[in-house]
């Protein structure tokens, strides 16, 4: 099938690719509908790794993706051909103790799309395991279903970080993922949230999207934002989604006593923390690493209407025109979502 492949550093190709996917019992095949470009795409397109993880032969790129179920495993019930889906990208082995604990992210030996050597979905077709692909409201586009699974990154930070009715969070970073834990973090119990960035488009998105406030920090003082929004206090809960470095350090000066800070963003250098600092205010710290038992919730929030992803997404290219849409993101460094549809 024609897929979206890269070959190497950059070069990227769309062509004719051999992918064997055995369709077992328990199993669905789906047609693909839109395909999000994440910033990990564009990583292995850059630098062909990310971390230990080489690209050391050509491999379809893409995680982030919705489609229709066109054929049925046997002993799969709860989906049949027709059913409108999106899917986790992460497939865990089933047998592991990281599964059986519902922590089959941190399994060691999970295969996630597009991360070497696993194939992604910037292809007409996958097979999927059934359990881990589900369907999508009616309310919900094609388009808001292949936004799912930076909002499950969201969503996961924030049920790491123990929301109460009522708490003030802070998010820094104002990217897909730093957008989407806003979001989530309004959804699942914060009465307002603070998002920072230094590009202003991208703090302009967020303007109505509920009880977010942006704060551009070339612009403004962040700190003394925090502190004026919760009367000197500082927030209950800091999420770090900006991965830059030493950017750390300086959430404690925006948590309050006895809060929260969530470490989403991953800089790719070592990090200096001050434990003294997190002592000083009993700062509890969680860490993210993608996400588990989230996207029925996710789904369940954005089909009632409390979570609406479309604002997010800034452009949309055919697959043909799919190397363009690589370009577009790099050149465009203000932009939020950028996906790839293929059409009927």
């Amino acid at each position: 099938m024609k897929a979206l492949v890269l070959e190497k550093v950059k070069k990227l190709s769309i062509r004719d690719i051999d992918v064997y996917e055995e369709s077992g019992p328990d199993d669905v095949k789906i047609k693909i509908k839109n395909v999000g470009i994440c910033g990990s795409d564009v990583h292995y397109y850059q630098y062909g790794a990310i971390g230990q993880c080489v690209a050391n032969s050509p491999m379809i790129l893409g995680h982030e993706a919705s489609g229709i179920i066109v054929e049925a495993g046997k002993n799969v019930t709860s989906l049949k051909p027709g059913d409108r889906v999106c899917m986790e990208p992460g497939i865990p082995d089933i047998h592991s103790k990281a599964y059986r604990l519902g922590m089959y992210n941190l399994d060691p030996s999970v295969r996630f799309w597009a991360t070497p050597p696993v194939h992604g979905c910037m292809r007409p077709y996958v097979v999927h395991p059934a359990e881990f692909t589900y369907t999508l409201p009616d309310n919900v586009s094609y388009e808001q279903g292949a936004m799912v699974e930076p909002l499950a990154v969201g969503m996961h930070a924030a049920k790491k970080a123990k929301i109460k009715p009522g708490d003030v969070a802070v998010v820094i970073g104002a990217g897909t993922i730093g957008i989407t834990t806003a979001i989530s973090a309004l959804a699942t119990g914060c009465s307002k949230v603070i998002i920072s960035d230094i590009m202003q488009p991208k703090l302009d998105v967020v303007k109505n999207l509920g009880s977010i406030f942006p704060v551009n920090i070339k612009k403004e003082n962040l700190p003394d934002i925090v502190k004026r929004q919760t009367d000197d206090w500082g927030a209950d809960i800091v999420f770090e989604a900006s991965g830059s470095r030493n950017v750390i350090s300086n959430t404690f000066d925006l948590v309050c006593p006895g809060g929260c800070i969530v470490l989403i963003g991953m800089s790719g250098v070592p990090e200096q923390v001050e434990v003294t600092a997190a002592q000083a205010k009993e700062v509890r710290i969680e860490t993210v690493f993608r996400y588990a038992n989230v996207y029925s919730r996710a789904l369940s929030l954005m089909g009632s209407g409390k979570i609406n992803l479309k604002p997010l997404v800034t452009k949309i290219f055919r697959f043909e025109d799919g190397i363009k849409a690589f370009d577009y993101v790099l050149e465009n460094p203000n932009s939020i979502k950028t996906q790839i549809v293929f059409e009927d």
